[in-house]
């Protein structure tokens, strides 16, 4: 027996093999770049749910995930026509065995032989599509039995060259190929398959084999009875005796012995017809795995391209400023298979749901790893949501900021629409700040914690990130909270991008929660960065008061809400009157007011003379900047006799060109109007 493993340009990579063959596993470990908590876990999502999709797709499947330095790629092969559940269970074994061996590498690699074979690869680069013949690794043997050596090289040799063309055809490149070969002389074949990853062409395929053909030649000269050899690109096995079940006795019937006749030379031979069954059986499957797996590939780009172009032409509202190469397809976030998230979610289970959003269900999810997920399932009958999921998944797999909730990937099949969020466990704002018993748990320190993780998530928006994001539905039920009840802004269906030198624009498809929403949107459609900042000053005054804008319907008379509320109180300077007595007496009266305060300035009417969010941030964390005295806000309702304006307002404007929704804080509300 031969055994070696070519470590020509490595780099630092440590490399581990186990030889007891045919219980083979090649497997190296490696660093290309620093190593992080963030990369950790983008590794272990991307592994987590690769087994279902590389069965799913036919036995290849590669993606990537994350952002920057932190971003992982990933690919998976299976032996072309392994059996599904074989394929995912050699896959998950394989991606366990590699994060475990590669606790703290950026790269790993690891193929495995036994019953099914199958390979893993990760990076923290691009290798889709490329030919990579480092590392090479190789095993040959001996042939078993009395024969010319070098006759059986030449057999071999012709065999494999035989087996490269047909995988590569230009034709009909089926990345594989396996078939035997007489040796001259001898009533013994050799078997031989040849296998590329789907990813690269089928001229690159036939350089990966032919270069590994040619070295294993060299390598292996006067011992090819038996052997395999492979590098990350592609791979070949032979040996002198069928294996994996790809070779069934008249599988070549040219080259292979006559199969022995019966004594009745009328009658067919059992074994014909049994050989003859089962390559039936193996076109019919390899041609229904084929058809599968175009239709699968296909389908999703062709529908996710008409959707894309539809959703830039309803009403006068601007199109989202996305590049024309950005597609759903190629956000950069991760495309789970369907029944890897009913699998996660216990087929959506009602015990697994975290709540409702405004278009749809929210389950959490558990992957084989361990990893848990938020999986916000579309509604089926929602067909206003389509926009707002292809939407979310653009805009915001762009988006890193600790105040962020992290989109991870989505999920499409048929009507299902699956977006996979990162799982925050303490669920949202809402669930402790409206609740008369367990917003006792939010004392001040933790809403002023709150209300600052609020302001910087709206400013990276806004400011630092790559897109001028503005949300347009900033509310307590649209905030989360991590096991720390670090705030975490999420839902960012209704968001929408500016170029980076537009200010403002215009819209008669009004979309948001009313109470949050400020005058100009409700009016006139016209939004901008300053829409953000009134649902803020909302938001902040509700963290306050710890109620609902919504709950103040009568008051002394006056048609209440909560901005009404805070300015009166506001004129008569009783503002400690606002705090949410489940609060106690234990807080911080200057910082309770200086946050009111600025709060009236994120509600003034005339959107000028709000603040912008980095003024807020300058406003909360410098106490020596002195603050402008607020003006009265919109939306103050007067004495129930007098005219509301929030109607005089929607009598003014374009009325004939708008139609106006409104929902009460639970759920986000969208009118579309006619295409």
């Amino acid at each position: 027996m031969i055994l070696k493993m070519k470590l020509i340009n490595l780099f630092p990579f440590f490399l581990f093999f186990f030889v007891s063959f045919p219980l083979l596993s090649a497997q190296k470990c490696g660093k290309t770049g620093f190593f992080t908590p963030q990369y950790d876990q983008n590794r272990g999502l991307l592994l987590s749910y690769l087994a279902s999709n590389v069965s799913a797709q036919g036995g290849f499947y590669n993606a990537s995930f994350g952002q920057g330095t932190d971003r992982v790629y990933a690919a998976g092969t299976c032996l072309q026509g392994a059996q599904p559940t074989r394929c995912s269970k050699c896959i998950d074994r394989v991606s366990k065995r590699l994060t475990d061996e590669c606790q703290n590498q950026t790269e790993g690699f690891d193929w495995t032989y036994k019953k099914t074979h199958c390979m893993i690869r990760y990076s923290n680069r691009s290798f889709f599509g490329l030919v990579e013949m480092k590392p090479f690794y190789y095993e040959c043997n001996t042939a078993d039995f009395q024969v010319n050596l070098t006759e059986v090289d030449q057999t071999w040799y012709v065999l494999m060259l035989r087996l490269i063309d047909a995988a590569t055809s230009p034709s009909n490149p089926m990345y594989y190929g396996a078939g035997t070969q007489n040796i001259n002389g001898t009533p013994r074949d050799i078997f031989g398959f040849v296998q590329c990853s789907k990813d690269i062409s089928p001229g690159n395929c036939a350089k990966c084999l032919r270069q590994n053909l040619n070295d294993t030649r060299l390598n292996c000269h006067g011992s090819t009875g038996s052997g395999m050899s492979l590098s990350t690109s592609c791979f070949m096995r032979w040996q002198l005796y069928s294996f994996w079940n790809l070779f069934p006795k008249v599988f070549d019937s040219k080259t292979s012995p006559t199969p022995p006749r019966e004594k009745d030379d009328r009658k067919i031979s059992k074994g014909i017809i049994v050989g003859v069954s089962v390559v039936l059986a193996l076109v019919i499957t390899v041609l229904l795995a084929l058809v599968y797996t175009l239709c699968r590939r296909k389908k999703p780009n062709q529908e996710f391209a008409t959707e894309r172009r539809s959703m830039t032409t309803y009403g006068t509202e601007p199109p989202n400023e996305v590049s024309a190469a950005d597609d759903i397809t190629t956000s950069g976030s991760l495309q789970f298979d369907f029944k890897a998230i009913e699998a996660a979610t216990s087929n959506f289970q009602n015990s697994n749901k975290l709540g409702r959003g405004g278009f749809g269900e929210v389950y959490k999810g558990t992957f084989p790893n361990g990893t848990e997920v938020a999986v916000k399932r579309l509604s089926k009958t929602s067909g206003q949501g389509e926009e707002e999921f292809k939407n979310e998944v653009l805009l915001v797999a762009k988006l890193q900021h600790r105040n962020l909730v992290r989109l991870l990937g989505f999920s499409v099949e048929g009507e299902e629409k699956i977006l996979v969020y990162e799982f925050v466990p303490n669920k949202s704002l809402d669930y402790f700040l409206f609740d008369h018993k367990k917003r006792g748990e939010l004392d001040w320190r933790k809403r002023y914690n709150i209300i600052g993780g609020i302001t910087r998530g709206i400013l990276y928006l806004h400011q630092d990130s790559r897109l001028i994001i503005i949300h347009r539905d900033l509310k307590a039920g649209n905030i989360l909270l991590d096991a720390d009840m670090n705030p975490k802004i999420a839902d960012f269906g209704m968001a929408r991008n500016f170029r980076v030198d537009q200010t403002e624009a215009n819209t008669i498809r009004v979309v948001g929660t009313f109470g949050y929403m400020p005058p100009e949107y409700v009016a006139n459609g016209q939004f901008s960065m300053k829409s953000d900042v009134y649902s803020f000053g909302v938001l902040t005054l509700e963290i306050i008061v710890g109620q609902k804008n919504s709950s103040f319907h009568q008051i002394d008379g006056l048609v209440g809400n909560l901005v009404t509320y805070v300015w009166r109180l506001w004129n008569n300077k009783t503002l400690l009157e606002l705090v949410d007595p489940a609060m106690g007496e234990d807080y911080n009266k200057d910082e309770v007011i200086r946050c009111i305060h600025i709060g009236l300035l994120c509600v003034q009417e005339n959107p000028t003379d709000r603040p912008t969010m980095c003024t807020v941030y300058q406003m909360l964390t410098n106490t020596l900047i002195t603050l402008p005295v607020p003006q009265p806000p919109g939306f103050v309702f007067r004495v129930r006799s007098e005219q509301n304006p929030l109607a005089e307002r929607l009598q003014t404007g374009p009325s004939t060109t708008m139609t106006f929704i409104c929902s009460v804080d639970d759920d986000s509300i969208t009118n579309v109007s006619p295409r």
